[in-house]
């Protein structure tokens, strides 16, 4: 046990929450004497829950999806992108296959250190295949081919992890979150097989299906995310309890649940997304997830004759558009904050490339598609939200009100969120994107996804990442790189002081917060110029009291990009200013200027970087000492890249001057 650490995190946490975690403590204590019983339940009322109706699909839509059974079929798991072993006997939901490491399967959930990678190993490639999402896939290619052996093996996944879980035992158990989207994955995979003759058995005719559901369902209801920790992990457990008293309304509470959860989101959905439509986590890859999450709630009000209210559906709206609007021309989102893989649900082969297509597709089915959209085809699961709109004649009228509501040009300045995007106003194979961050640090006093990341760039020309934000990569399992992949040096801005812009408490902790504003944008609807200037006071805790302004300029006309960094304070300062190129990208470092070269748009190009003659400068490539100069294009993988480092003394007033131009190879 880390004392510093629970020291560190209890100042983090206000004394309404203290009294709530401590009122959870006291659950758990009562809860011990339950590990692994059945519940007593009363008869249950075996009504169904909403059906779907059936689908005529087109072969791009069923063939990924029968493709990714067969896999299954073959034993092959895909987890966070690499292939396992699909699980066979009990033992095998309790090893995570990253490591090797087999966690416990007999002890009280909550005795568990589920925060000890020597305990639970990478926990991320443990706990995925218990989220039972491929279950959910698995009964949407019954679905779409009424095959026998797709439904058989989703039934005897089902019963398998059932069987090697009881109630508050193992690991599985621990964290709401994963208790949430399991029941997700029961509800939607129940749906999906209901033209099997063997469903039954496997669900309501089944003693120990009746007890997972009711005790699934009794965890979420008693047990919930509180205060600093009420982020994505809230939702989820509001969306498992709102999805699965509605898909299984066999219990006596189920009604008052389900309302309960119905209300729960309502509220919650404001406090978690900015009026500009952005996720308050800061971090790109989880307001996909939130906006997936709101997704599957509305369509599951809207299946059950219950929709949630026009403002709801607004918020839905407002992160769609948002989410359109920040993809670069190759439908790539930014790489802001931590990044993890998770879904909400899974109906289609869960593709890295084709998810954020897949999230437009399936909002513009729930609250309609903006005309300044970038295109996005058709799956499963928009299919199936489609039709369940149309049957929803409640809130057509909503969809029609957020319509008019919505902006009518792709915008370009999130004020809330503190996002600016430059960029070429008009579509074009050699975009130039630049992502200007001045937001806040991240959601909550822990900001649990946030990186220190104020001021920072990312920039992709075509596309491809030039200055790269270089992710995320691990959580606890290596507390180096987890580091320095959270910090300032990992990022491209400027570093003061040799410290953080925030102070790092934890694998998930930042101890306060950077201040950052907004102090002039211009230019980015159109014309040749565009320019962002903004200002954070995060080293303001150093003697001296530094705060580093930064100004962005992108010459649209001259393919140029101009990066200006000025210090005000009293006194002198060392600095890191650090530039961390995409994997795709070479380097030739002579003093002070970089040659880049890279292949995009069919054809290869050069980028002359000019760095500041101030700093002394250097490239790091898949370093260790220090660790630098790496990329993560997803979690759980690190590739070297280049890494371009600047440091020197600075006092206040200094101006460094960057600048990068673009030119096709001749």
């Amino acid at each position: 046990m880390n004392i510093a650490w629970y020291a560190a995190r209890l100042r983090r946490m206000g004394a309404r929450e203290l009294a709530s975690r401590l009122r959870d403590e006291g659950l758990k204590t009562r809860w011990r004497r339950q590990q692994g019983r059945p519940a007593r339940l009363s008869q249950a009322i075996l009504e169904a829950g909403p059906a779907i109706p059936p689908l005529e699909l087109e072969p791009e839509i069923s063939d990924p999806i029968v493709a990714a059974a067969e896999a299954l079929l073959a034993g092959r798991l895909p987890v966070l992108g690499r292939d396992t072993a699909l699980p066979q006997v009990e033992a095998d939901w309790f090893r995570d296959s990253a490591t090797g490491i087999q966690t416990p399967r007999e002890a009280y959930a909550f005795d568990i250190e589920a925060r000890d990678p020597e305990v639970i190993g990478n926990h991320k490639f443990l706990l995925e295949p218990s989220r039972l999402q491929h279950v959910s896939l698995l009964a949407a290619a019954y679905y779409v081919t009424r095959r026998e052996d797709f439904a058989a093996l989703a039934a005897a996944q089902l019963r398998s992890w059932w069987s090697a879980n009881p109630f508050l035992t193992g690991i599985h158990w621990s964290s709401g979150i994963e208790v949430g989207l399991r029941l997700v994955s029961f509800a939607w995979a129940r749906r999906l097989l209901a033209g099997w003759p063997g469903v039954g058995e496997c669900f309501e005719e089944s003693d120990l299906a009746r007890d997972q559901i009711f005790r699934h369902l009794e965890y979420l209801a008693r047990l919930r995310s509180h205060g600093s920790s009420a982020n994505n992990h809230l939702l989820a457990e509001l969306l498992g309890l709102y999805v699965g008293a509605s898909a299984f309304p066999w219990f006596a509470n189920c009604r008052t649940w389900c309302l309960a959860a119905a209300r729960e989101l309502e509220a919650e959905v404001r406090r978690q997304v900015f009026p500009d439509g952005l996720s308050r986590e800061q971090a790109s890859d989880y307001h996909g997830f939130v906006l997936e999450m709101l997704m599957t709630a509305a369509a599951e009000g809207m299946l059950a004759g219950r929709p949630f209210s026009p403002g709801f559906h607004g918020v839905v709206a407002r992160m769609a558009d948002a989410w359109a609007a920040v993809l670069d021309c190759r439908g790539r989102p930014p790489r802001q904050g931590d990044t993890d893989d998770a879904f909400a649900i899974v109906l289609d082969p869960p593709d890295r490339q084709r998810r954020p297509a897949s999230l437009l597709a399936a909002a513009g089915s729930l609250v309609g598609m903006s005309g300044w959209w970038p295109a996005a085809a058709p799956d499963l699961r928009s299919r199936l939200f489609g039709v369940i709109a149309a049957g929803c004649a409640e809130t057509r009228g909503h969809r029609d009100r957020t319509i008019e509501a919505r902006p009518a040009e792709r915008p370009d300045l999130f004020p809330n969120g503190g996002l600016a995007l430059l960029r070429d106003v008009e579509p074009r194979a050699d975009e130039l994107w630049c992502r200007c961050d001045h937001g806040p640090h991240g959601y909550l006093s822990i900001a649990a996804h946030a990186h220190a990341d104020a001021l920072s760039v990312e920039l992709r020309h075509g596309g491809i990442d030039i200055f790269a934000d270089p992710g995320t990569y691990c959580y606890l399992t290596e507390p180096e790189f987890r580091r320095y992949f959270r910090s300032t040096f990992g990022h491209n801005t400027l570093e003061i002081g040799g410290l953080d812009q925030a102070r790092y408490g934890g694998p998930f902790l930042w101890l306060d917060a950077p201040e950052s504003e907004l102090l002039a944008v211009s230019g980015l609807e159109g014309g040749a110029v565009a320019e962002w200037r903004a200002r954070h006071q995060g080293y303001a805790r150093q003697a001296g009291q530094p705060v580093h302004e930064r100004r962005v300029t992108l010459d649209r006309i001259a393919r140029r990009v101009l990066i200006s960094d000025r210090i005000a304070a009293a006194g002198s300062f060392p600095l890191r200013l650090a530039f961390h190129l995409g994997p795709l990208v070479t380097a030739e470092l002579e003093g002070h200027v970089a040659s880049l070269r890279w292949s995009g748009a069919g054809r290869d190009w050069l980028g002359r970087l000019s760095l500041p003659p101030a700093l002394t400068w250097r490239a790091l490539c898949g370093s260790l000492a220090p660790i630098a100069g790496w990329y993560s294009p997803a979690f759980g993988e690190k590739l070297p890249a280049i890494c371009l480092i600047g440091e020197g003394l600075a006092s206040g007033g200094t101006m460094l001057e960057s600048s990068f131009e673009v030119t096709p190879v001749p």
